[in-house]
């Protein structure tokens, strides 16, 4: 009887599930307490509302009159009428729409596909040169357009010497160099995808038959969905709200030269034309037009985004 005793003494304790533990700092921080969630989420709070105050007050002033912007800018519209959304499309701001839609689809597709392919050799194949060809679409990231305006725009220049489709104020040119513009971000954020997506994937497409665009095409591309939806985004929005590149290079040549300009100048455009007779809410409402088209792409890939970019982060 004693030895069961003393063996039952010689067992140490054990912890109970119940007994409460301290809880790390960081842990704390992370479950929501502490200085730096407070500080964080101030920090967004403010921004939210830099973005969403201006964006109301363009919206509203649309549907206002002259008078009532100019003697009440933050007040409601006493009549909510569309009449400058019609005033703003005849005044030109249909042709400028157009004109972005159609460049922002043919460079848009150009620039994933495109950008697509070389993040995903650059990431599954190790050739010589793989690192020096990476670190320089990495270099292109960072260089500032406004240096290369002056030589971009005899480029396309001498280009249109040789096919009036590539030269000045043509949709061509323009998505060309949207897409040069594009692609060392778009490289630069897929490889980190591709270069963790799990090789067994891959090799078993192989075994079964695919070819290396097949197994890129159906099978490797697929699994980047997120990444591409958020680079997609980052893109569609750089390119629709671009205006030094337009404007530089979408100028009409002759008087008999069709304006093949994009929003941003169109919006530019209509505040010059107005002079002193200005039609305040005319121009609210060719913004508010901009904006519609972004905020409806971004809202309905919203859950897509985020997932792209925790996934990026994470890898």
């Amino acid at each position: 009887m004693s030895t069961k005793t003393d063996a039952v003494a010689k067992i140490p304790a054990q912890p109970s599930e119940r007994t409460a533990r301290p809880v790390p700092k960081q842990q704390r921080f992370a479950d929501g307490g502490g200085v730096l969630n407070v500080f964080s989420h101030g920090f967004l709070a403010i921004w939210a509302i830099m973005i969403i105050l201006p964006v109301g007050w363009i919206i509203l002033g649309s549907f206002k009159t002259d008078n009532q912007i100019g003697a009440s800018a933050w007040s409601w519209p006493t009549h909510w009428s569309f009449d400058a959304f019609s005033r703003a499309w005849d005044k030109g701001i249909a042709d400028y729409f157009t004109n972005t839609v159609i460049v922002l689809a043919g460079s848009l597709t150009l620039t994933m596909l495109l950008g697509s392919m070389a993040a995903y050799v650059l990431a599954r194949y190790e050739f010589r040169g793989n690192r020096v060809i990476y670190f320089s679409f990495v270099a292109g990231a960072m260089f500032p357009v406004y240096l290369a305006l002056v030589p971009l725009f005899f480029m396309i220049k001498n280009l249109g010497q040789i096919s009036p489709l590539l030269g000045l104020n043509s949709y061509l040119g323009l998505i060309l160099v949207y897409v040069a513009y594009s692609l060392p971000f778009t490289v630069f954020f897929l490889y980190s995808f591709f270069r963790t997506m799990p090789t067994a994937v891959h090799e078993a497409a192989m075994i079964d038959g695919c070819s290396h665009a097949r197994a890129f095409f159906q099978v490797m591309l697929p699994m980047a969905k997120s990444g591409l939806v958020s680079v997609g985004i980052f893109n569609v929005l750089g390119q629709w709200n671009q205006y030094i590149l337009p404007v530089t290079l979408m100028q009409p040549q002759s008087g008999t030269d069709k304006d093949h300009s994009m929003l941003a100048q169109g919006l530019v455009n209509l505040a010059q034309a107005q002079n002193y007779a200005a039609d305040f809410p005319g121009l609210f409402a060719g913004m508010t037009i901009a904006m519609l088209p972004v905020l409806v792409v971004y809202l309905s890939f919203q859950k897509q985004v985020q997932a792209g970019l925790t996934s990026a982060t994470l890898k």
